[in-house]
């Protein structure tokens, strides 16, 4: 994290966990915008110094619609952006809840409902 800091111009925190807010501000450069999408249920703490002084930028937003999010798959591919996935099929669902309710998940678990249909017919 030290390594990072003030050389992010943007953030999307996915994080639908209680988290702290100062490191990740920290990564921003001045100016830098983080937009929340994680929902997460105890309210976060944001420390008003961290982002008047850097000029920065904390927002939210529950998703986008299809322009905005047809922008973000456009920037993800242009700057080559990946994420860590576990893919799993339809019957791992309840072994995948149990998992999470462990935090024994390292990666978003992506459902592959592609496979999972063709393994149904």
């Amino acid at each position: 994290m030290k390594v990072a800091m003030c050389s992010m111009d943007g953030i999307i925190d996915t994080v639908s966990a209680t988290h702290s807010i100062p490191p990740l501000l920290a990564l921003l450069k001045p100016n830098g915008k983080m937009i929340l999408v994680g929902a997460p249920e105890k309210p976060l703490e944001v420390p008003a110094f961290a982002l008047i002084f850097g000029g920065k930028t904390l927002v939210g937003s529950p998703i986008g619609g299809i322009k905005d999010t047809q922008e973000m798959i456009d920037f993800a591919g242009k700057h080559n952006v990946t994420a860590d996935i576990e893919l799993i099929s339809a019957d791992y669902v309840n072994k995948a809840m149990e998992r999470l309710a462990k935090a024994d998940v390292k990666y978003r678990f992506v459902i592959d409902i592609a496979k999972t249909l063709k393994s149904d017919i």
